[in-house]
């Protein structure tokens, strides 16, 4: 079957022409093609369409293959153009190539052309696969430097929101809930909420968010999700959700999954106004080779999640910055910037590959690659209480190496009648106690501590004391602390005062929860 090849043929000969398209029918080709003879016609016929290849004759009585390597390369534009002549000689053939032609061919010898037209467009595609690659390498360092700054401040900010949203709680509880001051408080917790999301969404996208990871199918993901959508993209859009019965099971936070799902709906949602389609769908994927398009997606089997819009698309230049905090096209009103950059913390703080493919009034797809697990899914459960009155007269070691976290967690703590010692560091703690062992039935800390970690220091204790409980707290993750807290019980930051009672209740009432 012929293959299509988009040609621009700069000739002011028809016979010229005729016989140039005559061979590359014969070599398997089916040129779709324009003829220009000058740099009007060259530069409106680039404006027109996207060429594959070029072919220029020598000299034309108004236009020369001089002129012809000029236009393209003042535009930038990576079209091979090869030359073909029948007077051309060989220092002028050289003068051609040192300008950037890719071969000349004499016109008495066509048999080159197909050979030649073969290896150029063979060429092009490894040169665009290689700037592609160059791109996402670029882009993936930015990505990271961006996200180390966006953690650092956010971890920051976390321990300040701690400390805030407790002490306004102190302030709650110490005036009448008819004064009117509580008014105030309650719009400074408001802001502090707004705040606290804020960060978490530069968490996520800094990949240092506090992930629940579970094997789990994404299809019940989606379809629990896909009821939220219904009410939130409005009437005028068709929501189709075709899922893969056969999906293979993935490790995930399925409450992250399901903002990935809430983030892309609402930016198809904002890019058809007018109505039209949103289709979620899931297929059991298998890469047995990298993608020319997306080489740094690794072979394997994955779960593919695929969202898709008809709506306005994106250029190039949107899509180069897509991922990238508070990048957005939208007006102030209608989002922060930080909806698509939190996709992408999420899935690659998952693992997972995403991948974009959107032209303008074309519609986007994203394309998301989970990867397969061969572990079983997990099967929640609740830990039974030990059916104990609570008391609230247990002693608590606390270890916070911010101040302000520190002081306001033990004030709160000792208001509800327990008895907590507190610490800076894992050293200070050990040294704690190892004086007031016998006493201490609870181990609250961090789990970025300077020196030794939080959950480190927990397995040291635990060789002197075996049934110690413990209750973790981060508002930061990193890889091997983490994952050791999250074995655990754990409260992330920044947390409400209730929040911490009853959590800390819950550990000191339940023998399972160590």
């Amino acid at each position: 079957m012929p293959k299509p090849l988009h040609i621009l043929i700069v000739d002011d000969d028809e016979s010229d022409l005729l016989l140039l398209l005559r061979t590359l029918k014969k070599g398997g080709y089916e040129p779709v093609y324009q003829r220009v003879d000058n740099a009007r016609d060259m530069n409106l016929a680039l404006d027109q369409k996207h060429w594959e290849i070029v072919t220029s004759d020598h000299r034309m009585p108004s236009f020369s293959e001089v002129e012809v390597l000029e236009i393209l390369r003042q535009r930038g534009l990576d079209i091979p153009c090869i030359v073909i002549s029948g007077t051309i000689g060989e220092e002028l053939a050289v003068a051609a190539m040192k300008l950037g032609a890719s071969d000349y061919i004499m016109k008495d010898n066509l048999t080159r052309l197909v050979p030649a037209v073969e290896r150029e467009l063979r060429e092009a595609e490894e040169r665009r696969a290689r700037r592609r690659a160059e791109e996402q390498f670029r882009g993936a360092q930015k990505m990271e430097s961006i996200g180390r700054l966006a953690g650092g401040i956010a971890h920051d900010f976390n321990n300040l929101l701690t400390a805030i949203l407790g002490y306004c709680e102190f302030l709650r509880m110490s005036h009448e809930p008819s004064d009117p001051r509580q008014g105030d408080i309650a719009e400074i917790k408001k802001a502090s909420d707004l705040a606290a999301n804020l960060t978490r969404q530069l968490l996520t996208f800094s990949r240092r968010q506090v992930l629940q990871m579970k094997v789990l199918n994404i299809n019940d993901t989606v379809r629990q999700t896909a009821k939220m959508l219904k009410r939130m993209i409005g009437e005028d859009i068709e929501l189709i959700v075709p899922l893969d019965p056969d999906l293979p099971p993935i490790k995930a936070d399925a409450g992250q999954i399901e903002q990935v799902l809430l983030n892309l709906a609402v930016n198809a949602r904002d890019a058809m106004p007018k109505g039209g389609r949103l289709i979620i769908k899931t297929t059991d994927f298998r890469l047995e080779t990298t993608l020319p398009a997306s080489p740094y997606i690794e072979p394997g089997r994955y779960a593919l999640l695929t969202i898709t819009d008809t709506g306005c698309g994106m250029s190039r230049e949107t899509r180069a910055h897509l991922f990238e905090p508070f990048f957005t096209t939208k007006t102030k009103d209608k989002g922060t910037g930080l909806g698509l950059s939190t996709v992408y913390g999420i899935i690659k703080q998952s693992n997972a590959y995403i991948d974009v493919a959107s032209e303008p009034d074309k519609g986007t797809t994203f394309n998301i690659y989970l990867p397969a697990t061969t572990e079983p899914l997990s099967i929640e459960t609740t830990p039974a209480p030990n059916g104990k009155q609570p008391s609230n007269t247990e002693t608590i070691l606390l270890v916070e190496d911010e101040e302000m976290v520190r002081n306001m967690a033990h004030r709160f703590l000792e208001s509800n009648g327990y008895r907590v010692v507190t610490a800076t560091s894992a050293e200070e703690a050990t040294l704690l106690f190892d004086r007031h062992k016998d006493q201490i039935d609870l181990l609250f800390t961090d789990v970025i501590l300077p020196g030794l970690s939080g959950p480190d220091l927990a397995e040291s204790l635990r060789a002197r004391k075996p049934h110690l409980k413990v209750l973790y707290c981060s508002g930061y993750a990193e890889n091997v602390a983490m994952t050791k807290a999250l074995a655990g019980a754990f409260i992330p930051k920044p947390f409400l005062m209730n929040d911490l009672l009853h959590k800390v209740r819950a550990v000191l009432d339940t023998p399972s929860w160590r």
